[in-house]
C-alpha cells in the first residue's frame, strides 16, 4: 500500500498520539501541538514531522498546512484532536478558562477545518474527522462551557458535511466518551465513567475513517457514537 499524508492535530498526547502511533506505521504524519518540546518529544519517538502550532491563532494553522504541503505535496487526511478542558459551574470559571475554551474548541477547530478543506479542495480529495466528545450528546452538569464549544464543532462539521456536494472529500465526526488521558486528569475522576474505551481503542475507529478511499460507499457526515467501550 502507497504510504500517505496524514495530520494530527493535538497528537502530542491522548487519543492524538494514539492516532499518531496507529497511523504513522504505514503512513507520513505531521503532528500538530501548541508545546514545542513535547511535538519536538513526539516528532523523535515517531520519526515523523513535528509543527508546533496553536489553532486559536489562525496564521499559526494556515502556516503548518502550507509546510506539510509543501513536504508532501498532498494532504489525505486531517483529524482534530485538539481540545481544552472548561469544567465548573459558569459563575465559577474564571474569564481567561471560558475565552481559551472557546478560542480552541471553536475557533481552532474552524481554522483547522478551512485550512484544511481549502487544501482538499485543491487537489480534489481527502478526509477530515472531527472529534468531539458524547456530552454533545448527553448533558452533564458542571460542564455547560465546554459542552457548548464542543457543539459548536459539532454543528460546524455537520453544515460543512453537508456543503462537500462530493463523497471524494468526506468530512466525518466521532465522539468518544471520557478516557484515561491528560485531559481526564485534569477533569477529575468523578468524569470518568465506570465504562470506557482507551485511546488506542478509540484510535483505531479514527484511523478507519481516515483511510477510506475516494470512491468507498457515502459516509460525508458518518457519525461515530459510543466510541467509549459500550456495545
Amino acid at each position: 500500500m502507497d504510504a500517505k499524508t496524514f495530520v494530527v492535530v493535538g497528537g502530542t498526547s491522548g487519543l492524538g498520539l494514539a492516532v499518531a502511533r496507529q497511523i504513522g506505521k504505514d503512513h507520513r504524519v505531521a503532528v500538530l501541538g501548541d508545546v514545542p518540546d513535547e511535538v519536538s518529544a513526539v516528532a523523535a519517538e515517531l520519526g515523523c514531522t513535528g509543527l508546533v502550532c496553536d489553532v486559536s491563532l489562525h496564521e499559526h494553522v494556515r502556516a503548518a498546512f502550507a509546510e506539510v504541503v509543501d513536504r508532501y505535496g498532498v494532504i489525505d487526511g486531517v483529524v482534530t484532536c485538539a481540545s481544552v478542558w472548561a469544567g465548573g459551574d459558569l459563575l465559577e470559571l474564571p474569564p481567561e478558562r471560558i475565552r481559551r475554551a472557546v478560542e480552541v474548541n471553536a475557533l481552532g477547530t474552524t481554522y483547522v477545518l478551512r485550512e484544511a478543506l481549502y487544501h482538499l479542495h485543491r487537489q480534489g480529495f481527502g478526509n477530515v474527522v472531527y472529534t468531539g466528545a458524547m456530552a454533545v450528546v448527553k448533558a452533564r452538569p458542571g460542564i455547560p462551557v465546554y459542552r457548548a464549544t464542543k457543539s459548536y464543532g459539532a454543528s460546524l462539521v455537520e453544515s460543512l458535511a453537508e456543503a462537500q456536494h462530493s463523497n471524494r472529500i468526506k468530512v466525518m465526526q466521532l465522539h468518544p466518551g471520557p478516557m484515561p488521558t491528560r485531559l481526564q486528569e485534569r477533569v477529575g475522576a468523578e468524569f470518568l465513567d465506570e465504562i470506557y474505551a482507551l485511546p488506542e481503542q478509540v484510535a483505531s475507529e479514527v484511523v478507519r475513517l481516515l483511510l477510506l478511499a475516494p470512491d468507498d460507499l457515502y459516509v460525508s457526515n458518518e457519525l461515530v457514537l459510543r466510541a467509549d467501550g459500550r456495545w
